[in-house]
C-alpha cells in the first residue's frame, strides 16, 4: 500500500518513486492451464520502535513514519485449482504474519530499534483489506476469478507515530514530542500478472494520498510505488520495490524543522527548509523473499524477510535532526513467519 510514509514483510506502506528501473527475474513457476495467477502482492514495512525499558515510550508499529508498502508478503490462495468452474470471484482467504524489523529510531535517525511486526490480509467475496502495523485499508474493486489485470481503489486510514515519545539520541530527545497523527486518504493502483518471466510474474503501480485528519502534523502526504515480484518455484518468491515519498509544508515544518524554542532546549541549530514547500521527502528501494515450508506458497506457512534502503530529500536530509543528530541513510531489514489458509 503507501504509504508514505505510504514496507516485505508483515509491514516488511510511497509516490512514484520515479526512476523505475525493474528488475526482471530469470526463473518461474510452471504454469498449468487452469491455475489462477499465485497472489504476490508486496507489503509494507513499519518504521517504528519502543525504546528499550522505557515505559513511557508509546507503542509504535510498523508504519510509524515511512515504510515502503511494497515489500513483499505472498498472498494466498485466492485461485487454486478446483472444479469450481463456476465461482465468479476469487476465492476467499485470510493471511498473518508476524516477525521483526530493525528499523531506525525515528525518521532520520542513525539510531537503531527493534520492533515486532505484524500483518493480516485476507479476501472476502472479491473485496480485499489488508492492515499492516497501523494501517488499514480495503479494496472496493472486486478482483474476479483468473483476471490478469486488477485494478485497485479504495479507503485508507493509518497512525503516525514518529517521535511521539523518547529517542536514543539525546538532543533530538529535548525537542518538544510529537503527537500521533491520525491520516486518511485513498489508494489507487494496477497489477499486470503475466509480464516478463512467466503467468505469474507481477508488475503494479499504486499512489497513495493521505491527509492528517488529527490536525496534529496538519499536512498531506502522496506516495507513488512501482513493484515487480516473480515466483522462481512454487515454493519460492522474490520481489522489488522503487517508491518515493512526497510531503506537504506542514509535514516537513512539524517533523524536520527546529524552531528557536526547540534550538535553545536541544542545541541543535534553528532550522526552516524543511516546511518551506512541498517537497520529495525520501526515496526507497526495497528487496523481498519467501520460501514457502509447506511446499506451496499460497498455502501453510511461509519464512518472509527483506530489507529496505531510503534515503531523505535535499531539504529533509539538510533538517539538524538528519545532518548532525542522524543520517540521510535509511536502512530497514526484517524477517518473520507467516500463515496462509
Amino acid at each position: 500500500m503507501t504509504i508514505d510514509d505510504s514496507r516485505l514483510f508483515l509491514r516488511i506502506s510511497p509516490p512514484a518513486r520515479i526512476v523505475p528501473l525493474l528488475v526482471a527475474f530469470a526463473l518461474a513457476a510452471p504454469a498449468a492451464a487452469e491455475e489462477a495467477p499465485l497472489p504476490y502482492e508486496l507489503t509494507a514495512t513499519p518504521d517504528t520502535g519502543l525504546a528499550p525499558g522505557t515505559e513511557e515510550e508509546p507503542a509504535r508499529y510498523l508504519q510509524n513514519t515511512d515504510i515502503d508498502e511494497n515489500i513483499l508478503l505472498p498472498g494466498a490462495r485466492p485461485d487454486d485449482d478446483d472444479d469450481d468452474s463456476d465461482r465468479k470471484w476469487s476465492r476467499d482467504y485470510i493471511a498473518v504474519a508476524a516477525g521483526v524489523l530493525n528499523s531506525p529510531d525515528y525518521n532520520g535517525s542513525d539510531d537503531r530499534r527493534f520492533v515486532p511486526a505484524f500483518y493480516i490480509r485476507g479476501r472476502y467475496e472479491g473485496f480485499s483489506f489488508s492492515t499492516r502495523g497501523t494501517n488499514f485499508q480495503v479494496d472496493l474493486i472486486r478482483h474476479r476469478r483468473g483476471q490478469k489485470i486488477d485494478w485497485k481503489l479504495g479507503p485508507i486510514v493509518s497512525l503516525r507515530a514518529d517521535r511521539t515519545g523518547s529517542v536514543k539520541d539525546p538532543q533530538v530527545d529535548l525537542l518538544p514530542d510529537r503527537k500521533m497523527a491520525v491520516e486518511m486518504g485513498i489508494f489507487a493502483g494496477v497489477t499486470k500478472t503475466g509480464v516478463i518471466t512467466s503467468a505469474y510474474d507481477q508488475l503494479g503501480f499504486r499512489m497513495v494520498a493521505l491527509k492528517d485528519v488529527s490536525g496534529n502534523h496538519g499536512s498531506w502526504t502522496a506516495s507513488p510505488t512501482i513493484d515487480y515480484g516473480t515466483p522462481l518455484s512454487k515454493r519460492a518468491f522474490v520481489g522489488i520495490s522503487l517508491s518515493m515519498n512526497i510531503y506537504g509544508k506542514g509535514f516537513g515544518r512539524y517533523y524536520f524543522d527546529v524552531d528557536p524554542l526547540g534550538s535553545a532546549a536541544s542545541g541543535l541549530p534553528v532550522y526552516t527548509g524543511a516546511g518551506q514547500k512541498a517537497t520529495i521527502g525520501k526515496y526507497t528501494v526495497g528487496l523481498a523473499g519467501a520460501y514457502a515450508l509447506s511446499g506451496d506458497l499460497r498455502k501453510g506457512f511461509v519464512l518472509i524477510g527483506g530489507a529496505q534502503y531510503g534515503r531523505l530529500g535535499q531539504r529533509f536530509a539538510d533538517s539538524p535532526i538528519v545532518a548532525e543528530a542522524g543520517s540521510e541513510d535509511q536502512w530497514l531489514f526484517g524477517g518473520g513467519l507467516a500463515y496462509q489458509f
